[in-house]
């Protein structure tokens, strides 16, 4: 048994590493799941400039992603739609309705030439991996220079744990990615292409909770056209919740169309009688018009999931742009270099005719050897030391190359490296100016209108239906002890909503708080009857008068109810005592009547309720008489409840 638990204890935790890190959460390198990463890499391998069909880029992709063509297809999809990545060609899908993409066959893409600038690709830099089968490598992370896990969004589950990330704007982002180079403080919201308003009071950096609504037009006071819609959410699956709502009598309209295109337009036309701004907070409260969405930044970070901000990822991204930029210079610094050495080497060969003293050499050692003792007395023109490398590289110059070997040019391209060089030099020492730099470079190639806020930042709070629906329903109380709204006859008691909760006064002194029962048996002569809400029922006083059943005295006890627990049975009285009458009034007049017993001359005691003080709902009551009581007598009946 020990072996079989200890099995399935490591196979679960190999799993849930799997769909974590190899499926569900994005990695914060390169704000990129797997699949997705997968994509791109296929893409920049296949990149000719022209499109390519989806379907062969899906069947190229599987040489890398080994778990299915509808899984990528959807994920490219997806990716393609964000902007940023891809170029696209045919149907896509719709953002607005809902509707989905032609199959890949028919649809066609190319890697966004923007992709290539802020997806570092260069195996220098970023590292590589072998593929699943070993055929082939793929990125482990690119290195990406903007944040792409903001820009972009994701949302995945896992075992155990969930990301929610909302897409932002790719204008404030990198500003803000500027204002973190320059130490500046700066502050990022959500902002998605179907528009919308939100609320981020409670947002907390991208781990707290958005409300969002759509955005009406009410200038027509009988008709209300929704113009954009909330987060999360398409104009079918948003007409779906509002002919839902109307069905279930929540909301009225007289008839509802969905012109959306390109940009949201459903419009709601009003019944007689009923106008825009009696339907507005409806529409919030039944229907999709108003949602509520959570928020969790989970990413891949060194190797294990982390929940970061908005604030620290922007930072993260801007320490990182800063390596990259000085990683890409290095390496350029390198290979210019590089190339210089071998420029000196090949004018150093040719002007100074070091081939010429190869002519006599019979061996492959000596002609080495002529080569590196040629260039002794030119060693401090070198970069570097002479390498095997460098010989072999030198010996196939062909002879036609040689004779046409022009001098000028080979300085001006020399000039030009060391001017370079003199560039990288410079611009390593002031990497900060490089990056904001970049990150200017990058906002300069997009077109204005692709760096529009469309979401609108507002000030509201969720509404609670509670406070939307009205009081219509009729609560009824009957003859034979039975309150609900389903009860049929009886006396209308209060009018009712599903959410609504009641407090029951019996006659017996037991009191009782719970939901609007359909049919519900309280006893024959309730006392009261009441919206539960503590502001209504703490202002009740309650006099209840009962007797102890072994020596029969009489007692009274005034008292309000300040708290309770929902479908719990209380006693008014304390335990064992017998309920005689409870009423609801603050004065008035009762009559004791006692025992018939030898010698007695009072048979009977007038009391009137305002000479007794409130008292606790806990405490004891005050004792009436020490004598034996039969029966109470109220001067008048109670109050209409």
């Amino acid at each position: 048994m020990a072996f079989i638990k200890n099995l399935f204890d490591k196979n679960f935790i190999e799993y849930a590493s799997y769909v974590i890190r190899d499926r569900a959460i994005p990695d914060l390198e390169d704000g990129l799941k797997p699949v997705q990463r997968r994509i791109m890499h296929t893409l920049f391998k296949m990149d000719d400039g022209r499109f390519q069909k989806v379907a062969n880029v899906v069947g190229e992709c599987m040489k890398y992603h080994p778990h299915g063509d509808a899984s990528i297809g959807g994920a490219l999809v997806v990716l393609a739609n964000k902007g940023i990545f891809i170029e696209k060609q045919g149907n896509f899908g719709n953002m607005f309705t809902g509707d989905g993409a032609s199959a890949p066959r028919y649809i066609e893409c190319r890697v966004h030439p923007l992709a290539k600038e802020f997806l570092v690709t260069n195996p220098h830099v970023t590292h590589y991996i072998p593929n699943y089968d070993g055929r082939s490598t793929e990125p482990e992370v690119y290195r990406a220079k903007i944040p792409v896990a903001l820009i972009i969004g994701a949302e995945g589950i896992a075992v155990g744990m969930s990301t929610k990330i909302l897409p932002y704007n790719l204008k404030e982002v990198l500003e803000a990615e500027k204002k973190a180079l320059k130490g500046q403080a700066f502050e990022l919201y959500p902002d998605v292409p179907t528009g919308g308003l939100i609320d981020v009071s409670n947002y907390n950096d991208g781990n707290g909770k958005i409300v969002s609504r759509a955005k009406f037009d009410m200038s027509d006071e009988k008709k209300i056209v929704i113009t954009e819609l909330p987060l999360d959410t398409t104009s079918d699956a948003l007409l779906n919740s509002i002919e839902n709502a109307y069905r279930a009598g929540k909301i009225k309209i007289g008839a509802i169309d969905d012109f959306t295109t390109d940009h949201c337009q459903i419009e709601i036309k009003l019944p007689r009688g009923v106008y825009a701004k009696d339907v507005e907070k409806a529409l919030y409260a039944y229907t999709d018009c108003e949602k509520s969405i959570s928020c969790q930044m989970l990413v891949i970070k060194d190797n294990m999931p982390t929940v970061m901000t908005a604030t620290e990822i922007v930072k993260y991204y801007a320490k990182k742009l800063v390596a990259i930029i000085k990683d890409e210079l290095e390496y350029e610094k390198g290979q210019l270099m590089e190339e210089l050495h071998q420029r000196t080497l090949e004018r150093i060969f040719i002007e100074e005719r070091i081939y010429k003293k190869i002519e006599q050499m019979k061996t492959a050692e000596a002609v080495n050897k002529a080569v590196i003792d040629g260039f002794k007395p030119f060693k401090s023109e070198l970069l570097r030391e002479i390498t095997d490398e460098d010989v072999e590289r030198l010996l196939k110059i062909p002879i036609r190359r040689i004779s046409l070997f022009d001098i000028n040019k080979n300085r001006d391209e020399v000039a030009a490296i060391n001017g370079r060089l003199k560039e990288i030099a410079r611009r390593l020492k002031h990497l900060t100016d490089c990056a904001v730099e970049y990150l200017d470079g990058m906002l300069s190639k997009f077109k204005p209108e692709e760096l529009e806020r469309h979401t609108q930042i507002a000030k509201f709070s969720a509404v609670d239906v509670k406070t939307v629906v009205k009081r219509e329903t009729p609560l009824r109380y009957d003859e034979k002890g039975y309150i609900g709204i389903g009860v049929s006859g009886g006396a209308e008691v209060l009018r009712v909503t599903p959410y609504d909760r009641i407090f029951v006064m019996r006659k017996s002194g037991i009191y009782t708080v719970c939901d609007v029962p359909q049919k519900l048996f309280v006893d024959a002569g309730m006392v009261y009857v009441n919206y539960a809400e503590k502001e209504i029922i703490s202002e009740v006083l309650f006099t209840a008068i009962y007797r102890d059943p072994k020596t029969k005295q009489a007692y009274i006890k005034r008292c309000r109810v300040p708290s309770w627990i929902m479908n719990r049975d209380y006693f008014i009285a304390p335990d064992g005592m017998e309920v005689l009458h409870v009423d609801t009034r603050k004065n008035f007049k009762f009559t004791l009547n006692y025992a018939k017993k030898a010698r007695a001359k009072v048979l009977k005691e007038n009391f009137k309720t305002n000479d007794f003080i409130e008292r606790g709902l806990k405490a004891q009551g005050f004792k009436l008489s020490a004598k034996e009581v039969e029966s109470v007598e109220v001067e008048q009946a109670p109050e209409k409840m």
